[in-house]
């Protein structure tokens, strides 16, 4: 790997469950922590099946997806509901895949979330999901397609202004500008 490494940061914009359908997902294509290099938007149901088809299917439509070298996302799900697969989602593109998340994920309410929502076939994706480990204070990750030393190697090369990597860290910027005019709050 590369010490400016390609990582794809996805997160999703902030949305009103009961009232938006679909929910922005934006994509921010960074080399390292510094350098900017493509921004792409879809959009998708919220709490919707099948998301970790649909990311694979847009990541490799993006025109910038030969130069990848990981994908760092804002947690297992998005959309509300929507579970990722990382494993598979791994797989199908050959890189990386890493959920950023600023708690420890061991104590989650996902599990019980999915079950009151009626999403019980979720469950097992939520089981096969590697655990998250702290690499600093307020930043836990999982990851699927990469051992230890690599997860760890790509966070750092990403971080830069805050404890979450970059890319993700304006993914999450600007799907709140798409949303609500502007961005706020802590990122």
């Amino acid at each position: 790997m590369t010490r400016r490494p390609h990582v794809l940061g996805i997160d999703d914009a902030p949305f009103e469950r009961g009232k938006d359908a679909e929910v922005p997902i934006v994509g921010v294509m960074m080399e390292g922590a510094t350098l900017v290099e493509g921004v792409a938007i879809t959009r998708f149901p919220i709490d919707g099946e099948g998301a970790t088809e649909f990311l694979a299917g847009w990541i490799q439509s993006l025109r910038w997806r030969p130069s990848l070298q990981a994908v760092v996302l804002g947690g297992i799900t998005m959309a509300g509901l929507a579970v990722v697969d990382l494993e598979a989602l791994s797989e199908r593109l050959a890189l990386p895949v890493l959920a950023v998340t600023r708690h420890d994920t061991a104590d989650s309410e996902l599990a019980d979330a999915l079950r009151a929502a009626g999403l019980k076939d979720r469950l097992a994706i939520l089981e096969r999901t590697p655990p998250a480990e702290p690499m600093g204070r307020g930043l836990y990750v999982a990851w699927a397609g990469a051992d230890a030393f690599e997860a760890r190697q790509l966070v750092q090369a990403t971080l830069n202004k805050s404890r979450l990597p970059e890319p993700l860290r304006i993914a999450h910027l600007i799907g709140a500008a798409l949303v609500r005019g502007q961005s706020r709050g802590r990122v």
